[in-house]
């Protein structure tokens, strides 16, 4: 049986390494992105649905269709200057959107989720380095979207069972000879 996982964000420079990943590894990415960031060149390890990680609707179809096991959130607006300047657009996708996207795999009972965070909901650390235990004080939209769903999670884990893990990493970088 093959074990498929919705790659939200999947055709980014994230998403696109991570579903190369999970195909080695013996899963099949299904990739859900809105290519506002993303490139149709980039999600070559299984199949893209061009789509809106807030559509309920395209989401539970994708889960059924695709008999989705889990689920990698990727999708998200990742500019923290940027956030400054319009905090509504990165509340709008980044919580909404999350929110809409994790509902819609509740109604599917989808219960795996793993969650790109950030190291700016940390906000200024007292400390370097920073410990994942630090305490959590964003200071900027971004940021604090990020924090918003992480916690989110916790409660839907509490309240619904969903099992979910936040990666909190600081700067993705590197090349793949596969582009």
């Amino acid at each position: 049986m093959t074990h498929r996982v919705l790659v939200t964000g999947g055709a980014g420079y994230i998403g696109s390494h991570t579903a190369k990943c999970l195909a080695k590894a013996g899963f099949e990415p299904v990739t859900l992105d809105n290519l506002s960031s993303g490139h149709r060149w980039a999600v070559k390890w299984g199949p893209l649905v061009e789509g809106d990680i807030a559509d309920q609707k395209l989401v539970r179809e994708i889960v059924a269709h695709y008999r989705i096991e889990a689920v990698l959130h990727l999708a998200a607006y990742a500019s923290v200057g940027e956030s400054m300047r319009a905090p509504r657009k990165y509340f709008n996708n980044n919580v909404i959107g999350s929110m809409r996207l994790i509902d819609a795999l509740l109604d599917s009972s989808v219960k795996h989720f793993i969650f790109s965070s950030t190291c700016a909901t940390y906000g200024l650390p007292s400390q370097v380095p920073i410990q994942e235990s630090h305490d959590q004080n964003p200071v900027n939209p971004y940021g604090v979207s990020k924090l918003m769903i992480e916690q989110v999670l916790k409660w839907h884990g509490e309240a619904y069972g969903l099992k979910s893990v936040c990666l909190r990493y600081f700067n993705a970088a590197g090349a793949d000879p596969d582009g």
